[in-house]
């Protein structure tokens, strides 16, 4: 009963602010120069979002993900600039056709969550025409492939997390797993809390139904935090649900261009705008950067931190 009357907690927010395959052929309001990521992430943080999900994209060709540490580190020092609290959360899915070695690039960058895969990435679909003006045009892509992540590559992965003192953001499709999970769990690479994000609508994922999303909550050990992803039009219904549940969330333009059928989203800023006008409507508070930093038993103190903070003026939230 004394869980019940303290509330549900803070609200993170996380902004998935670009991919690693779609760009502005697609949207283009989709960041993929180190620069346009960080405005972009800057507007979204100001919005309300703490903690930001990224692709960083390779400058000599952005249609294509960032395959070395050096492109990594120059796009996260952009944003903690621009960003001095922000949680730095990097991707080591990356893209199609890449190594595992060029995924785990990211991981010496210095982001504070890394997202780690759980399952094999088998997936199919088109990819628009890039048309000049835009830089780098090709022609329309078919995609037809697998990343078949393994127990080995997978524990690999969360080796050198730990070793980096980087807390993985555990990427959970469907509900096999669990299993992944309880090994990691037992090799002991992870620490408490968990974070761990359903990935709802994604292709050879759980269906997006909430009837999945609560068996997959089932199977969440003791000591999870519960982050909720979905594409395209399944962003906002599983969010929302998230929100009541007292999960968390993460909203961008990685996961879907859209703010509403048949109008595109003008930025980030407006989906995280309203993953905070709902959480306020249901009298939900939203995390502050301490805030989610604790939850998630992070160090109090940004990774980069002390750089950011010479480079620029710190500038308060409001």
């Amino acid at each position: 009963m004394e869980r019940v009357r303290a509330g549900m907690p803070p609200l993170i927010i996380c902004v998935a602010c670009n991919g690693g395959i779609q760009g502005k052929e697609a949207s283009e309001f989709i960041p993929e120069s180190a620069d346009e990521i960080a405005e972009s992430v800057q507007a979204a943080y100001e919005a309300g979002a703490v903690m930001v999900h990224i692709h960083a994209r390779d400058p000599k060709n952005l249609t294509q993900a960032a395959r070395e540490t050096g492109t990594w580190r120059e796009v996260l020092r952009k944003v903690r600039q621009h960003c001095p609290e922000i949680i730095i959360n990097a991707t080591t899915g990356a893209s199609p056709a890449m190594s595992m070695e060029e995924r785990a690039s990211s991981l010496a960058a210095g982001p504070e969550l890394a997202s780690l895969n759980l399952a094999p990435d088998m997936s199919k679909f088109k990819l628009k025409e890039r048309r000049a003006p835009l830089l780098f045009p090709r022609p329309a892509l078919e995609i037809d492939e697998c990343t078949p992540y393994t127990y080995s590559q997978i524990h690999q992965f969360a080796a050198e997390m730990k070793q980096r003192g980087i807390k993985p953001e555990l990427e959970v499709y469907h509900p096999g797993c669990a299993w992944v999970v309880d090994y990691l769990i037992e090799n002991n690479l992870l620490e408490k809390p968990y974070w761990i994000q359903t990935v709802m609508g994604y292709q050879t994922g759980s269906f997006p139904t909430v009837d999945n999303v609560l068996q997959l909550l089932k199977e969440f050990p003791a000591e999870s935090l519960w982050l909720c992803s979905a594409i395209g039009a399944f962003q906002l219904p599983l969010t929302t649900l998230a929100t009541l549940m007292g999960g968390h969330v993460r909203v961008g333009l990685e996961d879907n261009v859209y703010f509403a059928r048949g109008r595109k989203a003008v930025s980030n800023a407006e989906l995280v705008q309203r993953s905070v006008r709902i959480a306020h409507e249901l009298n939900r508070p939203v995390a502050t950067p301490a805030q989610a930093r604790e939850m998630l038993g992070l160090r109090s103190q940004p990774s980069q931190y002390e750089v950011a903070k010479r480079e620029v003026p710190e500038y308060q939230r409001t």
